[in-house]
């Protein structure tokens, strides 16, 4: 199961945080005990031609994969550091002594390194002064392309990877004797924000032109579930802005190319969904789509107030 949450401080304008666990037993929404499953079946992942040379390095892998979504998108790649790179292998190695997936720690636990992400941070020496968040992935692939993949797929933790104003990076990870791997990644930026967008300028997932996207999922396996008393769905399509831009949809759809309708959809979006931030929209389609397929989507609304309309299109594999 997928537990994604965002959380404020009074301290810093915002803690964004999505954890993924491949399922969830007993605990609190922040605790959670893992076991074996998937949000999308391992044979959607594809690593695509011109994608980052795999170390078989989780972490590195990982993090290299966040940055070539971002990228693909128009967002800037996040710069690593070795300071929030310790942050994140604590973390990780804390999940993997106790054998849990959470955003928090519990102080006198092996491995403690601070309760918050932003402990964390600090301990390791960072300190943050505009954004910090945090994506976790656990499960029995040691594949960092594929656990980043995932977490990509996944819509809420989707608002978290693709926040325009994330400026750095780093990410850790921790596999158990029995091959469970514990992937933390951390986004920061200590003095400022990153470049981000203009003032009305959004960006889309998937990207306009995007080929082989995989055609569903797992709604179950998110915690909050995206899409409620449905598992199996089409893949979300997304519209993201700055953090604290205003994103409102007059209409967001999405067809199947030569199709005379929308497909039915869910629509996320601040005003409907408590767990969807301001500055960015999703549409999650009700039945998986179809392979080898052309999509057009349609996005009319307003961005920071501007009126806005932009059309795109993907294929499925």
């Amino acid at each position: 199961m997928i537990v994604s949450s965002l959380r404020w401080k009074h301290w810093i304008p915002a803690l964004l945080s999505a954890a993924l666990l491949s399922a969830c037993g007993g605990g609190g929404s922040d605790s959670r005990n893992a076991a074996q499953t998937t949000s999308t079946p391992a044979g959607q992942l594809v690593q695509e031609p011109g994608a980052p040379v795999l170390s078989n390095n989780i972490a590195t892998d990982g993090f290299n994969w966040f940055n070539y979504r971002r990228s693909q998108v128009g967002l800037s790649p996040l710069a690593r550091s070795g300071l929030i790179d310790s942050a994140a292998l604590g973390h990780s190695s804390y999940l993997n002594l106790n054998s849990t997936v959470a955003h928090e720690q519990v102080l006198g636990k092996p491995g403690f390194t601070g309760v918050k992400l932003g402990d964390r941070l600090a301990k390791a020496g960072y300190v943050v002064t505009s954004l910090q968040g945090e994506v976790i992935a656990g499960a029995s692939n040691t594949s960092g392309f594929y656990l980043a993949e995932e977490l990509v797929t996944a819509i809420y933790h989707r608002f978290v990877i693709f926040e325009p104003l994330f400026k750095e990076g780093g990410a850790g990870a921790a596999v158990s004797g029995a091959g469970y791997a514990y992937f933390t990644t951390d986004l920061a930026g200590n003095r400022n924000y990153g470049p981000g967008l203009t003032a009305a300028q959004i960006v889309t997932y998937p990207f306009g032109g995007q080929q082989k996207v995989a055609v569903s999922f797992s709604s179950d396996n998110e915690a909050p579930d995206p899409v409620p008393n449905q598992d199996v769905v089409g893949y979300p399509i997304s519209v993201h802005a700055n953090y604290g831009t205003s994103v409102s949809v007059t209409a967001f759809s999405v067809r199947q190319r030569g199709a005379g309708t929308d497909l039915t959809v869910r629509l996320l979006t601040s005003g409907s969904d408590v767990h969807t931030p301001v500055s960015a929209a999703s549409i999650i389609p009700l039945a998986p789509l179809s392979a080898n397929t052309s999509y057009d989507v349609s996005f009319i609304g307003k961005v920071n107030g501007a009126d806005i309309t932009y059309n795109w299109s993907f294929s499925t594999r």
